[in-house]
């Protein structure tokens, strides 16, 4: 557990939590001893707080002043978080600098930071700079678009069955811009990315899930049909919230919303007698009026009223939809058992994931490594907590669905192994 960091004497509910993970940019490995350096947006000569990071590449959780609450829970003109800068410097890295970290009151901002190794051909500096977040900022309205699209007899629609991708591709920028770069995301660190950048974590979670969901439905309609390779282009999404969402590189994410994505990142939202994930669009309902889509503004009232997130999806999107789970996973080891592993499982898919959690161990320290005899005992079940600790996870030391598969996207990321599609 990390220790707190308090640096204000504000009241409980006006401040965040800030977390840097630190990776190197070539292997995504951790980097133990980096030094991250935290200053105020509107001060950056004057550090509030040195901070070096662990085994994992991670910082203790800093405490910093946020604005109060209730700025996030209901439509304002003020601004509902906290602006902070990093410097972010480890030997043999280029220094990197982060401008526009956003802490919200009440919740764990996750900053991440990929430093390139230093060269002998070392460029200027190129900071991160985060604009402002989509419900406080001005930002085009979406482009309005019929939530399902024409199967064609000439091939448009090339998929047989919705899979969740292992990567998208981000074009970041309108799709005409040909200058704007393409990134390559894994697809549940890009839902996360999207979220943090539109909704707040603030939120209750059934308001957090239902935006979630209609995130995951839309991005997976853009990978199913095709749409932009179909157009042309090399990508499968744009950064464009008159397109697409709001998908910002290098922000930091949140907790609450990575744990939710990380619970259901394999769902989508259908509609009876429709194969394809259903294009789910919404606006804040303050800003942009939109009477036939969810509003964002409007699932939190709803949340805050006790309804459940497919309440929420149904009052704006109908009594029909439904969420529905994808057929495939791409990118992955091994998929899900279907049940829980824990301590008396045994089998072969006990053995993947000791297998797994050893690789891992490899380069993430912290988490020891086991015997892969297939037996889960208390040896697995403390690796298994240990990962979790480790990666934001309730510490439980058992196998769920979100552990089993966060240990595959570690497992992949550090190995390049995947299962062959």
């Amino acid at each position: 557990m990390y220790k707190n960091i308090h640096i204000c004497a504000a009241g409980e509910d006006t401040r965040g939590l800030l977390q840097v993970d630190v990776v190197s940019l070539v292997s995504n490995f951790p980097i133990p001893g980096a030094t991250v350096r935290v200053s105020y947006a509107g001060d950056p000569a004057r550090t509030l707080r040195e901070v070096t990071t662990d085994s994992s590449g991670r910082t203790p959780q800093i405490v910093l002043e946020a604005p109060p609450l209730e700025y996030s829970l209901t439509p304002g003109s003020e601004q509902p978080y906290a602006e902070y800068n990093l410097e972010v410097t480890a030997p043999g890295y280029k220094p990197l600098t982060i401008r526009g970290t956003e802490i919200l009151p009440d919740a764990t901002a996750i900053q991440p930071a990929a430093l390139e190794p230093v060269t002998d051909d070392q460029p200027e500096e190129n900071p991160i700079v985060i604009p402002d977040h989509v419900l406080y900022g001005n930002y085009p309205p979406k482009i309005a678009e019929t939530e399902v699209k024409p199967v064609r007899d000439t091939g448009e629609i090339v998929l047989s069955r919705v899979v969740i991708p292992q990567t998208i591709i981000v074009h970041d920028g309108v799709p005409t811009d040909h200058s704007a770069k393409n990134y390559y995301v894994p697809y549940r660190d890009y839902i996360k990315n999207v979220a943090s950048s539109e909704i707040y974590a603030t939120w209750p979670q059934a308001a957090i899930t239902a935006n979630v969901l209609a995130i995951m439905s839309f991005t997976l309609n853009r990978v199913y049909t095709e749409w932009y390779r179909n157009q042309g282009y090399d990508f499968t999404i744009t950064s464009s919230t008159a397109f697409d969402h709001k998908w910002i590189y290098g922000r930091n994410i949140y907790e609450s919303i990575s744990l939710v994505v990380d619970e259901i990142f394999d769902n989508y939202l259908s509609r009876p007698d429709v194969k394809q994930p259903i294009l789910t669009q919404y606006c804040d309902g303050r800003k942009v009026s939109c009477p036939s889509w969810m509003t964002q503004w409007g699932s939190a009232d709803l949340s805050e009223r006790g309804y459940s997130s497919i309440e929420i999806l149904r009052y704006f999107y109908g009594s029909d939809i439904y969420i529905n789970t994808a057929e495939q996973i791409a990118g992955i080891p091994s998929s899900w058992p279907g049940e829980d592993l824990t301590i008396g499982s045994s089998g072969q898919k006990v053995e993947q994931l000791q297998e797994q959690l050893n690789s891992i161990a490899s380069v993430y320290t912290a988490i020891p490594r086991i015997t892969t005899d297939g037996l889960y005992g208390p040896a697995t079940a403390e690796a298994v907590r240990a990962f979790q600790s480790v990666f934001g996870l309730p510490s439980n030391g058992v196998t769920d669905f979100a552990t089993w598969y966060k240990i595959s996207h570690i497992y992949v990321g550090i190995t390049g192994i995947a299962e062959l599609q």
